[in-house]
């Protein structure tokens, strides 16, 4: 005889079906140390103060070399400076949102209440 579960009395069992969330642990990255940008000397050299700029080049240093540059390139290298600025202050702003958005939820509620 050839016969199902059903026909054997068992019954029917009820299957509760629970759903919880799961809290994901993400790794939050160490932030990279702070830049550390050393200052370097500007020499504004034009046609009369040329010989007193060698003399105390030479006399500090003990050689001399020119980089040069036109006004437009300085300008040039200035809104460059000014973009990566800008662009690392984006960066930046996400990094921040990322962070807040994956910590666990009681880091949430002490910096919401900051």
């Amino acid at each position: 005889m050839i016969s199902s579960c059903s026909l054997l009395g068992l019954g029917k069992k009820q299957v509760e079906v629970i759903t919880k969330p799961l809290e994901r642990i993400i790794a939050q990255p160490v932030m990279p140390r702070e830049i550390d940008l050393k200052e370097p000397h500007w020499y504004v050299v034009s046609d009369v103060n040329i010989d007193e700029f060698l003399e105390r080049i030479e006399k500090e240093v003990g050689q001399v070399v020119f980089f040069a540059m036109s006004v437009p390139d300085y300008e040039l290298m200035a809104y460059n400076m000014q973009e990566l600025r800008r662009y690392i202050r984006e960066l930046k702003e996400v990094v921040v949102y990322y962070e807040k958005v994956t910590s666990p939820t009681d880091e949430k509620n002490e910096t919401d209440s900051d």
